[in-house]
């Protein structure tokens, strides 16, 4: 019978390549471990693996069940850990996911009231995903999925929680800096700050930069909104970023935002759940606050 051993066992050796590495993460012989798999390859008559050099490669039957335990793993997962959670008097956990950059701030101000109005409730957050935030969310590997571009998916829906204009920040004697809207033109000569993502998720070049054909002189990934806005205080080039940033610092750094294209980029954050999660107490208590704190 398959059961939560073997899937273990296929996903480590899928993500280490060998089994002595998988037998050590699992804290098990390497003897132990292969005889497993050998049972289960017995039992179904096919085959989990195959050499490949000094490493393992999986067959198709290995990948599908790969597959399976990507899928299913997480959730026994999820629910140990809530289990866990009620034996020692806590209501639950909540795990947050993000894919957006610059919302970190603004989820600061969402944590803070949650955390004292819900005090027996655990709450995680990350921004990495094994295959995307959907699919985390789907595979019960978050619970919330907090989204600039929100992907629909069965079973899965989403609440906007605030708008905002993604806008180009600019020094503030910059020459663009004088004009209402920049055009994808005046970015031709200009170094481009944006956050480590690929441009074919960024707005700037979807809906602005690309369909007019035009790229910017260089384009730089930058890890934190703060190194960015100080690169564009310096004069070392400009930035896609909302608006509510640079409202934050433009004071103090000396930069200026300018609307991107004549009607700008108008964009909203959502947040991502499950179909039926809403009913959830704590999961609604933090949707509230969430609709409650402006950016």
């Amino acid at each position: 019978m398959l059961d939560r051993q073997h899937l273990s066992i296929l996903r480590e050796v899928d993500r280490l390549g060998s089994l002595t590495a998988a037998a050590e993460r699992l804290n098990v012989t390497q003897s132990a471990l292969s005889h497993t798999i050998r049972k289960l390859e017995e039992r179904y008559g096919v085959a989990m693996w195959e050499k490949d050099g000094r490493n393992l490669r999986l067959t198709e039957a290995g990948r599908y069940i790969v597959t399976l335990a990507h899928r299913i793993l997480p959730q026994l997962e999820r629910a140990e850990d809530v289990l866990s959670d009620y034996r020692y008097g806590q209501r639950g956990s909540l795990k947050i996911g993000m894919e957006c950059h610059p919302c970190h701030q603004w989820l600061m101000g969402v944590t803070k009231p949650y955390l004292m109005d819900w005090p027996d409730v655990d709450l995680e957050l990350t921004t990495s995903f094994v295959s995307g935030g959907v699919a985390a969310l789907t595979g019960y590997e978050i619970d919330i999925l907090i989204t600039p571009d929100p992907i629909e998916a069965p079973g899965i829906h989403y609440l906007p929680v605030f708008d905002y204009e993604l806008v180009l920040a600019v020094p503030a004697d910059h020459p663009l800096s004088l004009q209402h809207h920049v055009e994808p033109a005046d970015l031709l000569e200009e170094t481009l700050f944006t956050y480590a993502v690929p441009p074919q998720r960024l707005d700037v070049f979807t809906q602005f930069l690309a369909p007019a054909n035009c790229h910017p002189r260089h384009h730089r990934n930058v890890e934190t909104t703060e190194m960015m806005l100080q690169l564009v205080a310096a004069g070392r080039g400009v930035s896609a970023i909302p608006n509510w940033l640079v409202r934050q610092e433009a004071a103090k750094l000396g930069v200026r935002p300018v609307r991107i294209g004549k009607t700008g980029i108008q964009k909203s954050i959502h947040l991502g759940l499950r179909s039926g999660d809403e009913a959830v107490d704590f999961i609604a208590g933090f949707l509230e606050t969430s609709r409650r704190t402006s950016a």
